[in-house]
Order: structure tokens, then C-alpha cells, then sequence
């Protein structure tokens, strides 16, 4: 047996707080180092992810170099194989790279070849990529490029998170060049379903490559992303181990190395393959670096067995029946509560500000702060602060589910009417009207709105509280919202949660938690109260119709007239005079909103299909639906 002990750390990190992002690893690897073979810390650890324009700042590249030479310091003695993330300047151009350490000297650096430019990353706007056979020195004599490591325990090869979503990845021709061990520092955002595609995915390279993997993820918030950690390793293409997500800490496993190298001969596919590629010219294969110096002793280290009493290689792993909506809430409650805790406790603030309509949007925000402060092991009346800000169009029931669902979080509620502001911002409108000219019934909605935020602001400038915005993605898409309303804010929560999800959220935590609150908000038709009798089915379309157009136009891209055929799919008890009506409403709508969504605040990205022009649906404001009626 050839075993070795593999740790994983998923460190939260700040972007640009090199020396405290270093302090912060070595913190949280202090168990592990010292007694592990191999330790992986996860993408840009030094200087935080994504950096974004930041690496054109050389200084900022220059002082990653300064916090790593901390982290050779700190590590030198423990004799464990270090790889970590950081940017590295190299003559006129910058990398994403991956830095292997050991016993107080940098053995190699190796950059990221495959650089995302899709969805939320933009890599290749600041990033030079790395190349087969690349070879040049960084950090004054280190190696750098395509490199492989020769350490006393086997052959190690290190990549960085997007190498290994390709198929023709660097990983392929490192392990035809002998790496039996593969380290993958990820920071990987989550987003719904990442969690198998990313196992499924994870484990195809590992049996592809015939190869140990290890994959060392990013945890916590940064901006809008959110980064659920989730350390995995596979063997082969098997399974050996699956570290906690939305967790930062560090986890260990036992692997057997001679197994990898025995399955590896018995696999004649691989075989042929390595072989085959042993004819690639030298200078597109990877360079060897050798190691001295030894890692941990590794006599103490056991045979890994599976769970279960008594452990059996035959039967499946221990584990409770999966309860499919329980995991889908759970996690996506998870990613949205971190994603406010982390941009509410990296910037600053004192409290939490949430303007409370007695709506379910405003509710389920809430109840995410509050699943935060609990998770913080703060009380949510410690913390959050909440506002009922009601004119003449407010309804009793609204008020009641706001009140109540306060009293059962413990939340302390304001109650500050708008009414006499409202009538005095009408009357001042009306004063800059010409001759003929009226408030139209959208003006005297959108006063409410921007009175209530108004509010909300002058409270954030006065404690230092965090603004959160709570309006949901499918109400934002066809512009359901104020701007300078309610669309403001300094976070928006579930700004890319369309509505029937917001719901069924709701639903969920109900179920769970028997809220009275939530009875009471589902009590009454969802509407904004900015109008007498206003219900936002009514005056939009039944909000599942109003998503599947969502998806369907903005995500799969159909043109309006394939838009109508795959709804008469969907909704089959619609009239197709019906359905085209609502396909031509919602083109109209969310051509004419695009001015709108671009001036919100940032939203956190928990989907593969976002409203956030920096991010994921790049569109021009101004656009002709020319095209579309051809």
C-alpha cells in the first residue's frame, strides 16, 4: 500500500486582503498541517476571487508575492505539500495560477490554461493562460507552466478550477505523464444543480485520466457570487470522499496510491492511450519538478474503509432517503443566508434594514437575514430591523402578516406611515405639470415606492445598516418595480429568484417551521398595495406562466412565435389566442424593462441565468424588437 493523507480547506477569503486571507488559511489548516501528505487550498486564496479588474493594479499582483513568501514561512516546518491559488506576474502579463510549496521552498507554479469568459466570469479580459509544454520562471527562479511533481510519495499534478470542466484539459497529458495525484483548486460558485453536475463531472475526469482527484473549493461570498466549498475526492472514478458544503474548515481522507498505479495497468484503454501519447513531442509535454526533502511520515496512516457497522466493500454507503424539495430549499436557503452574512460582515455594517410589505417577497427576505443571524449565533432582533411603511392603499392582512411574522422571529417592527408624505409629494408633482397635464395612475404607485425607499436610505445613513432590496427576478423582468422604489437597495436578495420559487420557498419553510406569518401573507393575493385592489396576476399573468416565458425567451432563447408553441406544451388548458397574448405582453414588458434592471443594486447569483448585466444576460439598453416580427 502507498497511502497518503489529502486535506482540503475551504477558506473564506476577502478580495484584496492578502495578509489576512493568508492568516485566515493558516488558521483553518493548523490541524492538518504537519501530519497531511498533501494540502489543497482552493483558487486566488492570496488575494480573493474573482478579482475582476483589480490584477491590472501590478501592486496588487506584487503583494500576493509578499503575502506568499508568509505562507513558506509558516508551512516550511510541517514538511506537508502546500498548493495554493494566487495571481503571478510574468513580464507583461498576469495568471491565474496554481503554487506548490514544500518545507519552505516554492517548487513550481502552474497556470490556468482554460479561462472562462461565459455567464459570470470574465478571465480572459485580465488573464494570460497557460499552454502545453510552457516553461519560464516566475518569483525569481521558480518554475513555471506545464509542470509535474516528483515527491517521495508519487507524482503530483496541480490545475486550476475551469482546467478540469474540459474534457481536453491539462489534466489528460500530466497524468499520460505520469501524476497520480491531481489537486484542482476550484473557486467554483454555486448555483442551483451545480452539486451533481459538478460530482458527475468530477468523477468522469477522475476515470477518464485513471487518476486520484481532489478537489479543494472556495467558501463564502463575494459580491454577488456564492461559493458553497464542498471538498470531494474520486478515485478512478470512484468516490472516497465528500466534505460539508456552505462550511469553511478543513477535511482529511486516506487514499491508496498503489491503487490508482494498479488500476491504471489493468485498464489497456489507458494503457494504449499513455502510450500513444509518449509519442507527443518533448516540448508539448510537461516538465518534471523533483522535490526534496520528505513529507510526513505516513506509518501511521490507515487503510480507508467504508462506512457502515460492520464496513462492507459490497453494500451502498449508509445514508437517509433524499427528500428532493428538503435538499433544493435547504441549499438555496443556505447559499442566499451566506450571501447576505458575508456582504454584510465584510463591509461593515452595524444592522439589517428590511422594508416589510407584508408581501411574500419582502417576508421571505427576512426570513433569510434571520436564518443568517441564527447561523452567526446572533439573535434576529439583534440584528435585523424591520419597517411597515403603510399609505391609504395598505390592507389590514398585510400589516397583520408583517407584525406577526416579527413577533415570531423576534424581529422589532416599525410601524411609520407614508400616507401624509405621499399626499404632499402628489401635490408638489402636480405643481410641475403644465397646463392640461395630470399624474397618470403609474406616477401616483411609483411615489409610494420611492417615499418607502427614501425612508430606508435616510435609516442606512443614520445606524450604518445594510439596505436590503427584496424585490424577485420574474416581477423585475417585465419591470414590475420603481425605479428609486422599490427596486433600490444595497443588496438584492432573491433578485434572481423568480416568483414561483419564492413561493414555493415559502411553502416550504411553512411546512416546516409552522410560521403564522407566512399563513397570513398567503392569506391574500400577491399584489403591491400601490392601488386599490391590485393583484400582480391580474394585472401581469399567472406568475407560472410569466416565469416559463422567462425561461424560455431569456434563457433557451426562442423567438416569440417558438415561444407560443412550447407554452401550448406547457399549458395545454390555455387558448393559443390566450398564450400569444402573454407572449407578446411579456416580449413588450421585458424589452422595455432592460433600462430598468440595469440600474439595480447587486444581486446575489444563485442560478444559471441571472438579470445582472455585469453578469449573466448581457443586453443593450436601447433595442428594436424589429427583428422579431419578421
Amino acid at each position: 500500500m502507498r497511502l497518503v493523507e489529502i486535506a482540503m480547506a475551504s477558506v473564506k477569503t476577502t478580495v484584496g486582503a492578502t495578509r489576512s486571507n493568508v492568516e485566515r488559511a493558516l488558521s483553518v489548516i493548523q490541524g492538518a498541517a504537519g501530519h497531511a501528505t498533501v494540502i489543497a487550498l482552493q483558487e486566488q486564496l492570496l488575494g480573493g476571487y474573482p478579482p475582476e479588474d483589480l490584477v491590472q493594479w501590478r501592486g496588487f499582483v506584487d503583494d500576493q508575492a509578499r503575502a506568499l513568501r508568509g505562507l513558506v514561512a509558516a508551512t516550511a516546518q510541517s514538511g506537508s505539500v502546500v498548493c495554493v491559488g494566487m495571481v503571478v506576474a510574468r513580464g507583461d502579463h498576469v495568471y491565474n495560477c496554481a503554487v506548490v510549496l514544500h518545507r519552505g521552498r516554492l517548487l513550481g507554479v502552474v497556470p490556468k490554461e482554460k479561462l472562462p469568459t461565459y455567464n459570470v466570469f470574465y478571465e480572459q479580459r485580465t488573464f494570460a493562460r497557460g499552454a502545453p509544454g510552457l516553461y519560464d520562471e516566475v518569483l525569481g527562479g521558480v518554475p513555471f507552466g506545464d509542470l509535474v511533481f516528483e515527491l517521495d510519495f508519487g507524482t503530483l499534478a496541480v490545475e486550476v478550477c475551469e482546467d478540469i470542466w474540459s474534457p481536453d484539459g491539462p489534466m489528460r497529458r500530466r497524468c499520460y505523464s505520469g501524476a497520480e495525484l491531481v489537486l484542482n483548486l476550484s473557486a467554483s460558485p454555486f448555483r442551483l444543480g451545480v452539486v451533481g453536475t459538478r460530482r458527475e463531472m468530477l468523477a468522469t475526469r477522475s476515470a477518464d485520466n485513471q487518476c486520484t482527484l481532489v478537489y479543494a473549493n472556495a467558501v463564502g461570498a463575494q459580491d454577488a457570487l456564492v461559493f458553497d466549498g464542498g471538498a470531494l475526492v474520486f478515485q478512478n472514478g470512484r468516490g472516497m470522499f465528500a466534505g460539508p458544503r456552505f462550511s469553511e474548515g478543513v477535511w482529511t481522507t486516506v487514499v491508496d496510491l498503489d491503487r490508482t498505479r494498479r488500476l491504471r495497468n489493468e485498464n489497456t484503454t489507458w494503457r494504449t492511450d499513455a502510450e500513444r501519447f509518449a509519442e507527443t513531442p518533448l516540448s508539448e509535454r510537461p516538465r518534471r519538478v523533483r522535490a526534496q526533502g520528505a513529507t510526513p511520515s505516513r506509518s501511521g496512516l490507515r487503510f480507508p474503509v467504508p462506512p457502515g457497522r460492520p464496513p462492507s466493500f459490497f453494500l451502498p454507503e449508509p445514508a437517509p432517503p433524499a427528500d428532493p424539495q428538503g435538499t433544493f430549499c435547504e441549499e438555496l436557503l443556505d447559499a442566499l443566508a451566506l450571501g447576505v452574512g458575508d456582504y454584510f460582515e465584510k463591509n461593515g455594517f452595524a444592522y439589517i434594514g428590511i422594508a416589510l410589505s407584508g408581501g411574500r417577497d419582502s417576508l421571505l427576505v427576512l426570513l433569510i437575514a434571520a436564518r443568517y443571524a441564527e447561523r452567526a449565533g446572533r439573535l434576529p432582533g439583534a440584528l435585523i430591523r424591520a419597517f411597515y411603511m403603510p399609505t391609504r392603499f395598505s390592507s389590514s392582512e398585510t400589516r397583520l402578516a408583517a407584525e406577526t411574522i416579527c413577533q415570531e422571529l423576534g424581529v422589532p417592527i416599525a410601524v411609520v406611515s407614508i400616507e401624509e408624505a405621499f399626499e404632499r409629494e402628489t401635490e408638489a408633482a402636480r405643481a410641475m405639470l403644465q397646463p392640461g397635464e395630470q399624474l397618470t395612475p403609474i406616477t401616483l404607485q411609483n411615489i409610494q415606492a420611492r417615499l418607502r425607499a427614501q425612508r430606508m436610505w435616510n435609516w442606512s445613513n443614520a445606524t450604518g445598516g445594510l439596505f436590503l432590496q427584496t424585490g424577485n427576478m420574474s416581477e423585475k423582468a417585465v419591470g414590475y418595480t420603481t425605479v428609486g422604489g422599490d427596486l433600490m437597495g444595497a443588496l438584492a436578495v432573491i433578485a434572481n429568484l423568480p416568483k414561483t420559487v419564492v413561493i414555493y420557498l415559502l411553502e416550504y419553510l411553512r411546512a416546516k417551521h409552522g410560521y403564522r406569518g407566512i399563513d397570513a401573507v398567503f392569506a391574500r393575493p400577491a399584489g403591491p398595495e400601490l392601488a386599490a385592489n391590485q393583484e400582480g396576476e391580474k394585472e401581469l399573468m399567472p406568475f407560472a406562466v410569466l416565469d416559463a416565458c422567462f425561461y424560455l425567451y431569456a434563457g433557451e432563447k426562442l423567438s416569440p412565435h417558438e415561444l407560443v408553441e412550447a407554452l401550448q406544451s406547457l399549458f395545454a388548458e390555455r387558448s393559443r389566442e390566450e398564450l400569444d397574448g402573454w407572449v407578446k405582453k411579456f416580449v413588450r414588458l421585458f424589452s422595455q424593462s432592460i433600462y430598468k434592471w440595469v440600474q439595480s443594486p447587486l444581486s446575489l447569483h444563485v442560478g444559471n441565468l441571472d438579470l445582472d448585466r455585469e453578469r449573466a444576460l448581457q443586453l443593450p439598453v436601447v433595442e428594436s424588437r424589429e427583428w422579431m416580427e419578421s
